[in-house]
């Protein structure tokens, strides 16, 4: 996702005068420009620096809705708006055969150690910000039995 699109975005949020997207854009540009400026990059903001902090905000409201009381309905739907906003920005994952696909493919050597270890550190480097990390974990420990 790039940082225009969220800028655009959000733009068009306020002029319909929806608050609630455009609260939840606007949190997501701000947390992009925040580490785009602590990584050095504050001019032009790579698609993957952006992606990734969205996926980070993406986690951040997962828990907040996890750990939201059940008996607060209203604190519970904005978080659950926020959620569905973001969920539209996020990077679209792998599945888990195309995880296992990848994993046969480019990593056939590291796999038949079975360490599994040694297989996440080759892995995770290649696939991060491309599939969850529970996901890539099942199946490594699928193909290490």
């Amino acid at each position: 996702m790039t940082m225009e699109t969220l800028q655009k975005d959000m733009i068009a949020a306020m002029k319909a005068h929806d608050k609630a997207r455009k609260d939840a854009i606007s949190s997501l540009v701000s947390a992009v420009k925040k580490a785009a400026i602590d990584e050095g990059c504050r001019e032009d903001i790579p698609e993957e620096l952006a992606n990734r902090v969205i996926l980070k905000e993406m986690k951040t409201v997962k828990e907040q809705i996890d750990g939201c009381p059940a008996d607060r309905k209203e604190l519970l739907e904005e978080y659950q708006t926020r959620y569905n906003v973001i969920s539209e920005y996020a990077p679209q994952m792998m599945s888990e055969a195309e995880v296992e696909a990848v994993l046969k493919d480019k990593f056939a050597d590291v796999l038949a150690t079975k360490n599994k270890g040694q297989i996440m550190k080759a892995v995770m480097g290649e696939l991060k910000g491309k599939a969850d990390g529970k996901v890539i974990n099942q199946v490594v420990a699928k193909l290490c039995q």
